[in-house]
């Protein structure tokens, strides 16, 4: 069984695998919203998995749902919106699956299922020069300022180093939340925040169109964090197909080139 099908088993609610996994790539018999698309939520404010470039929607999310969508013979259907909104609109069926670079953890995994495609890692992100001598997610985070984006993963990451601190006597994590990756970017710019949890690809978008502004501050932690396509609980046939369509785009090389079109390390690939 391939890494994508195994990590699949875990992340996603039960599935009959071994019989979807042979299925063909389609999405015949699968309900849509629209009937030969597939709508697809995201959150444009991500680079450089998703953002608007020249009023239009990049990055490598995009890209990738592209790809997929010509394996299922479908045409993709951006909707995009808050971060916040993607989980209330998969379950209020107003579109067909979330494609933006989800975070996958317990909480989420609970309103609905995954199918993993990458897995990256998270920098800790000061101004450069580090004025206030961050060393990484360690103590010399506590009684500083750190700006996430409202609801994502670094707002939990954030949280929990502030009940860490606060337990050490060490002064409280003053958690800015933000709509979006680039406010968090930008309060630190500004001097509004003393870091931001920002994750690996993202990091290293910052630093090359941003040069001298920022700097990262000790090693990466959290490297084998999963990101999937969310569906609907209990969407089998179609996480099936989306399965699918990912091992095919690793087989052709597709999926490859797209990491590496978007500078993002190897070691984002869930195909040995």
């Amino acid at each position: 069984m391939n890494r994508l099908l195994r990590i699949l088993l875990l992340a996603a609610a039960p599935l009959a695998v071994c019989g979807a996994a042979a299925a063909a790539q389609s999405l015949d018999g699968v309900k849509l919203v629209e009937a030969g698309k597939l709508t697809y939520g995201v959150a444009a404010s991500f680079a450089p998995f998703e953002y608007v470039s020249e009023g239009k929607l990049t990055g490598f999310d995009i890209d990738f749902l592209q790809a997929l969508a010509e394996k299922l013979k479908v045409e993709p259907a951006a909707m995009n919106m808050e971060f916040k909104g993607l989980i209330p609109a998969l379950q209020g069926g107003r579109i067909d699956i979330i494609n933006s670079a989800m975070y996958i953890n317990p909480t989420r995994a609970e309103q609905v299922d995954f199918v993993p495609y990458l897995e990256i890692g998270n920098n800790v992100m000061v101004q450069t020069g580090n004025p206030k001598g961050i060393t990484g997610r360690d103590d010399t985070i506590c009684g500083k300022t750190v700006a996430v984006t409202l609801g994502g993963i670094s707002e939990s990451q954030a949280r929990a180093d502030n009940e860490r601190c606060q337990a050490k006597g060490l002064g409280e994590v003053k958690v800015l939340t933000l709509p979006t990756a680039q406010d968090s970017a930008l309060s630190l710019s500004q001097g509004r925040a003393d870091a931001n949890y920002e994750s690996t690809p993202g990091a290293v978008m910052a630093l090359e169109k941003m040069p001298g502004v920022f700097e990262i501050a000790g090693e990466p932690f959290e490297m084998d964090t999963q990101i999937g396509i969310a569906t609907p609980k209990g969407a089998t046939e179609l996480q099936a197909a989306l399965a699918a369509a990912i091992k095919a785009m690793a087989e052709d090389g597709s999926y490859d080139k797209l990491i590496a079109k978007w500078k993002l390390p190897p070691s984002v690939s869930l195909f040995d």
